[in-house]
């Protein structure tokens, strides 16, 4: 059996300069870690006569842990590269399989629904459909339309009349797109939970809320965090629905309903910029030293 050589955590990453990425590097440095962000498009597949890896043109070597930081535009490409890790030994926090059933928010869902996570009331049909009972089943107007693989908060819209649900489905079903009717949850209307699950536990939760206008409370699209001291059962949804998807790092969305929280969806590269803000936490520090304990329970031997 080779010997373990000096490790070093593998941030797969397009950017460096990305609030998340450096992060995690500062962590890894004050953790007394090395680290090397590489850029997931850059890397290069080797299959025989054993899985290796090049990235610009030099071999990876020593990585005792992967961080993937997948984002969605690059999923089918990044996925690959993640499997590939695997395939040379290397443990990662979030596998290819989490990664992908995240990526797909109806799978997730089912996966959710199926083990009895409380999820909104959620509809998936083909072109041609009646889709005014697609819309009773979701409780009525207003309804949620939303893209299967939107992210960021693109691709979700509101939809207050029948018309406007005719509208959408039409135009994005000819355009190829597929997309979910979900119900509105209107106690929570402009607003949502991010829950941040590293490993068995919430390391950091903020409320967000839309700006003026908008009924999106993404950072990204302009909805600003406050620190929310999250509910036991709140937590306790959180940290299920991560593990029912098999996510050792997981951003996840919940609605606050009358009957308690509702999962909206998990993020697997959740970027963690807001949160850091809104409460001072060290979600970098929490992932690295997350990432650290993945490796020893499943060390990696050189080949």
């Amino acid at each position: 059996m080779a010997r373990r050589k000096t490790g070093r955590i593998g941030i797969l990453s397009r950017k460096r300069a990305l609030y998340s990425t450096s992060r995690l590097v500062e962590a890894a440095g004050k953790a007394g870690v090395r680290s090397i962000v590489m850029d997931t498009l850059r890397c290069e597949l080797l299959l025989a006569p054993r899985p290796r890896m090049l990235y610009r043109g030099a071999e990876v070597r020593g990585l005792t842990v992967g961080v993937p930081r997948i984002g969605a535009s690059i999923t089918g490409y990044g996925l690959k590269v993640v499997s590939h890790l695997e395939a040379m030994g290397v443990p990662l926090l979030n596998d290819a399989p989490s990664i992908a059933r995240s990526r797909d928010k109806l799978r997730c869902l089912q996966l959710l629904s199926g083990a009895g996570i409380d999820i909104p009331r959620t509809v998936m049909a083909y072109q041609g459909t009646n889709i005014r009972r697609l819309v009773d089943e979701v409780g009525g107007l207003p309804a949620i339309v939303k893209l299967l693989r939107g992210t960021q908060g693109v691709g979700v819209m509101i939809a207050t009349s029948m018309a406007e649900v005719q509208g959408i489905l039409s135009t994005f079903w000819e355009l190829g797109q597929e997309i979910l009717v979900q119900e509105f949850i209107r106690e929570s209307k402009g607003r949502d939970v991010r829950a941040l699950v590293v490993g068995e536990q919430v390391v950091g939760a903020m409320r967000r809320s839309a700006k003026k206008g908008e009924f999106r409370s993404n950072i990204h699209l302009g909805g600003h965090g406050k620190p929310l001291p999250l509910p036991k059962d709140y937590a306790r949804a959180a940290v299920k629905a991560a593990q029912i998807i098999g996510l050792e790092v997981a951003g996840v969305d919940m609605l606050e309903s009358k009957s308690g929280p509702k999962v909206m969806e998990l993020n697997s590269s959740p970027g963690f910029e807001g949160l850091e803000e809104a409460t001072g936490q060290d979600i970098a520090g929490a992932i690295v030293q997350h990432a650290l304990d993945v490796s020893k329970r499943r060390p990696h031997e050189s080949v």
